[in-house]
Formats: structure tokens, sequence, C-alpha cells
């Protein structure tokens, strides 16, 4: 079987394809036919060797990926061949707090992704997928799906009303945005681009805010909930947003801290914290058991997760280089056809 791994060099060029002899499986291992993968800026982060973990070469890169099971272990009692299954970010997860999980390894950074023709993984690291889900749509939800999920629904204990401020239109936002309406919360989304929040407009968020042309846009979400604050921050911007994110809440508010688009390094002022009362919680992803919750919530609801572009599997470097301008909205794929 072929996988594609990192090179001796960082950069989407130094990818290299090479062939691996597929490995016997264990008693409760299942091995999948990988057919969708999409992208996650950590994904982007590792190839280029900017990710705040240094890789070693010839990983396998990629976290989400779906497929159809080809063969299973002895021991396998969910799973049988020809279902298909989804991915979870982090095997060895299933439920809980992560820090009561034994030995988990993330996908494409512990242990070897899935950018490749096969994988061998455990039945409990794999979730099977709806039959109103295409696998296209199911690889979307792995990291970006089951962080928003995460965040708002697990953590966050979302409720109709509340309002949720997100910050920009990548997966975890456009899966945040969707959430949020699932619940009947109320949205306000930043972006630069005017085009993409018109976009967001039509797919349900109640304000949008240019946060370019309109710099204090923390007064500017205080102005659209009667000056309050919000309820929930997706915070992806990192130290550059963290401020204006601590300022934007309610007393008691919720701020989930989940990427650094913005930087990686800025000063933090506790007091604002504590002048708050605010919430602020990490969210490193989510457990097997939230990957299935999720799906099983956009199946009940018919709600199609938000996918920009599918491009054909050979097409990998034109995919991933168009998924690096920024330019997308939502998730970007690659499907075997």
């Amino acid at each position: 079987m072929k996988k594609t791994i990192l090179g001796f060099q960082p950069g989407i060029a130094n990818l290299q394809v090479a062939d691996f002899e597929t490995p016997p499986l264990g008693a409760n291992d299942v091995l999948i036919k990988i057919q969708a993968v999409s992208f996650n800026y950590r994904d982007l982060e590792i190839i280029n060797g900017i990710y705040s973990e240094a890789f070693q070469p010839g990983l396998v890169p990629f976290s989400d990926g779906a497929g159809e099971v080809i063969e299973v272990g002895e021991g396998v009692s969910l799973l049988q061949p020809g279902d298909r299954v989804v991915t979870s970010f982090w095997q060895s997860w299933a439920s809980g707090e992560l820090k009561y999980a034994r030995s988990p390894k993330a996908l494409g950074g512990h242990r070897d992704g899935v950018l490749s023709d096969y994988t061998v993984l455990d039945e409990s690291g794999l979730v099977k997928i709806p039959d109103e889900i295409s696998l296209a749509e199911a690889a979307t939800f792995p990291c970006a799906g089951v962080t928003a999920w995460q965040a708002l629904v697990v953590k966050g204990q979302i409720k109709a009303g509340e309002w949720v401020l997100i910050q920009g239109t990548g997966g975890v936002s456009t899966f945040a945005l969707q959430i949020a309406k699932m619940h009947g919360a109320r949205t306000i989304l930043l972006s630069s681009s005017d085009k993409k929040r018109a976009s967001m407009e039509k797919m349900g968020a109640d304000h949008t805010i240019n946060y370019i042309d309109c710099p204090d846009w923390e007064t500017a979400v205080r102005d659209f909930t009667n000056g309050i604050g919000v309820d929930h921050v997706v915070e992806t911007g990192g130290p550059s947003t963290f401020e204006k994110s601590l300022k934007s809440i309610r007393m008691g508010g919720q701020v989930y801290v989940i990427g650094y688009k913005g930087g990686k390094g800025g000063d933090i002022n506790p007091l604002l914290i504590l002048a708050n009362q605010a919430e602020v919680k990490a969210i490193g992803v989510g457990p097997t058991s939230s990957l299935t919750q999720i799906l099983n919530a956009y199946q009940a609801l018919r709600q199609p997760p938000v996918v920009d572009k599918i491009y054909d599997w050979g097409d990998f470097a034109e995919a991933l280089e168009y998924f690096s301008t920024g330019e997308h909205i939502g998730k970007v794929v690659i499907e075997k056809r």
C-alpha cells in the first residue's frame, strides 16, 4: 500500500509517497481503505515544520479520514467488512476527560495519520458513519466538528437564547455556527472578508463584524447584546484576540481556547479573567464519544457540514495549496472517486 509521509525537509513539496506492507491485524484491529481525507490547520503546520511539536520524517500526516472496512481482527465485535467508518482524532480516548484516558495518541502526530491507501486502527478509535452522511462529509468531523461540539455542547452546555461569538470562517467556526443554531442560540461572527460575512449570514449568523473595519469589535459585540456580553466565545485567534474576547463576555461567560491563527505570542492580563469571572477552557478536540454524538445530531437534523471544495485524491498538492491560502469557508476535502 502507498502512504504519503513527511520528508527530511518541511514543506508540501517535500512530502514523499512510499510503499509499505499491510501490517498483520491484532485481535481488535480494523483494516480500513481510506477514501476521503479533510484538512485542518494543524496538519498544515506539521507539514511545514512550524507546529508546537516537531515530528520525524516518515510520519504519515492528517487526522481526519473516512473509508470502508476491509478486514477485522478476531476480537472485533462492532464492525464488519463493508461498513463505512470515520477515524477519531484521539485514539484511546473513548469518553470523559482526556486526563483519564489511557495512552491517548492523536492521529497524524503522535501516531501515523490517514494520508494512505489503507490504515489499521483499533475498533475503539472508529465510528460507523450514518447512511445519510457521505464519506467526504464524514471526513470533516473528527477534528473541527468534534472541537466545536466539545466546546459548545460538552463543556459549554449551550442553551437556547444564549449568545455565541465565533471567530473566522474555517472548519471549527462553521461547525460552531451550525451547532449554535441547532441549539437555538444567537450568533455573532468575525471575519475580515465581507464576502465571507455575507455567506455566513446566509448560513444563519445573526450578526457579523468585519474586524478590520471595526478594530474595537468587542464594543460592537456588547452593543449587539444590549451591553451584557456573550455567553460563549469560540476563540480561534489566539493571543491577538484573547483580550478582546474577555472584554466581550458577560459575567461568568465562557471562552474556549482552540486556535492561534492570529499568532503564538502576546501578553494576557489575568485581571480581565478575574473581573468577568470568566471560565477559560482549553479544548483539545474531544473523545470518540463526542464524534459519535455530533454525527448522530447531524444525521437526525439532516444537516450537512460546510464543505468548500472536494478535490480528487490525486490533486492533493493543489488542494493543500488552496487550503493554505485561507480563502475557503468550512472544510477542504480530498476524495478517491
